[in-house]
Order: structure tokens, then C-alpha cells, then sequence
């Protein structure tokens, strides 16, 4: 099988172990001892899939994933030592795409990582013919030209809501934070009275929404951000 994986894990042993098991299977790997060294092997070179630790210091599994999930969209496999349903419901709400608990079996890890690069590689190749486009329901974004459809009638959006509405549905079902959205579209620090994201999102929905009260694309999770 090919393919690149990043191991992200506080725990030497942990580390060495699964790249063994991914080696074994002909499986490139890169290894990172915590989140923030993880960030950065993701700037610098491209992977297919991540299995990522929860416990880790400096940056939790959970936020890592959600900060990696606002730009990345390989599969992401969940790492814990922890088995309690909260925790796997976290790093799934959180964009994890699987979750396995320590110890873990060779064989099952293998099987889920398998399975993962599967999707993922299919996913890519069924998505290179037009990977310009984005279609959820009735709304289209065409990416290259920067237009927006909704019921198959063009939209006008000033280029700080296209790049909103662009992040939301690249990442869609995933909760997005206003502070999360703000510095992804105007790349600078967030400030917790700043209701710029807010009145962006209120003019986005009146353009593409038809009741834009009961919103259909662009959905609020109270005290959470926004999801498509």
C-alpha cells in the first residue's frame, strides 16, 4: 500500500511502534511529539492520513485536529488511552474521521488505517475532474471564478464572504469558531468583542438563504461558531 502518514504522539515507544506496523505494510511515515511540531510537518510536506494522539501537551488531539481541519481534509484516526463514549464523540465532533483506544491490537489499527486511505484515495480521484466545484444541495461555489449559485440563480458575494462561505463548505458538518473563521479569512488575530465574523455571516445568509431567520446552508451552534 502507498501512501505518507504522520504519527503524532507524546509517547516515544507509541511512535516507533505504529510507524513499525505502517512500515511493515509499505507505508511511509513521519513522526511528531506533540501538536504544534505536527503543524508544522503539515506545512512543510504533504500527508495522507494522520493518526493523532488526544492527550498530548502544549495542544490537545482535539484542537489540533479542529485547527487541521480548517485547511486539510486527509482522514484523521483518533489516538487515547481513554475508551469513555465522550471522548470518542469529541474527536469525532471535532473532525476525526475514526477513533481507536490504547492498547491497541496491530491488526485493528492496520484495518482502520487501511480502510481510511481507502476512502480517501477514492474521494481524490473521483474529486480531480473538478475540484473547482463545491455542490451542497441547491448551492454551488465554483472556487476558480469565485461564483456563488443558489437555485440555480447567481449570487453576488464581496470577496471576505465568498472566502467565509468557501471555508464553511470545505469543511462541512465541522463547527467552525468565530475566532477559527476570522483568522483563517483575514489572517490576523481574533478579538473576543469583534462581531466582524457575526454581521458576515448575517449578509451571507440574506444573499443565499431563502428565510434567512431558519437558515438552511449556514447553521449556528450556540456558543460553539457555525457549520455548513
Amino acid at each position: 500500500m502507498n501512501g505518507k502518514v504522520l504519527i503524532v504522539d507524546d509517547d516515544h515507544e507509541i511512535r516507533k511502534l505504529i510507524s513499525i506496523y505502517l512500515g511493515n505494510e509499505g507505508l511511509k511515515t513521519q513522526t511528531a511529539g506533540d501538536a504544534l511540531e505536527a503543524l508544522k510537518w503539515l506545512e512543510e510536506d504533504e500527508f495522507d492520513l494522520i493518526i493523532l494522539d488526544i492527550m498530548m501537551p502544549k495542544m490537545d488531539g482535539i484542537e489540533a485536529c479542529m485547527k487541521i481541519r480548517e485547511e486539510r481534509h486527509m482522514p484523521i484516526i483518533m489516538l487515547s488511552a481513554k475508551s469513555e463514549n465522550i471522548d470518542k464523540i469529541q474527536g469525532l465532533a471535532s473532525g476525526a474521521d475514526d477513533y481507536i483506544t490504547k492498547p491497541f491490537n496491530s491488526m485493528e489499527l492496520m484495518a482502520r488505517v487501511k480502510s481510511q486511505l481507502r476512502r480517501y484515495k477514492k474521494y481524490n480521484v473521483d474529486a480531480d475532474s473538478n475540484k473547482s466545484i463545491i455542490e451542497i444541495g441547491d448551492l454551488i461555489i465554483n472556487t476558480d471564478t469565485r461564483q456563488v449559485w443558489v437555485r440555480k440563480k447567481e449570487v453576488r458575494l464581496t470577496p471576505k464572504e465568498f472566502d467565509i462561505l468557501e471555508l464553511l463548505a470545505r469543511n462541512k458538518g465541522i463547527v467552525l469558531s468565530v475566532s477559527r473563521i476570522y483568522e483563517a479569512v483575514w489572517k490576523e488575530d481574533f478579538f473576543k468583542s469583534d462581531s466582524t465574523v457575526m454581521v458576515h455571516i448575517t449578509k451571507i445568509r440574506d444573499k443565499i438563504e431563502e428565510d434567512p431567520k431558519h437558515p438552511i446552508f449556514i447553521k449556528t451552534v450556540w456558543g460553539v461558531g457555525y457549520k455548513i
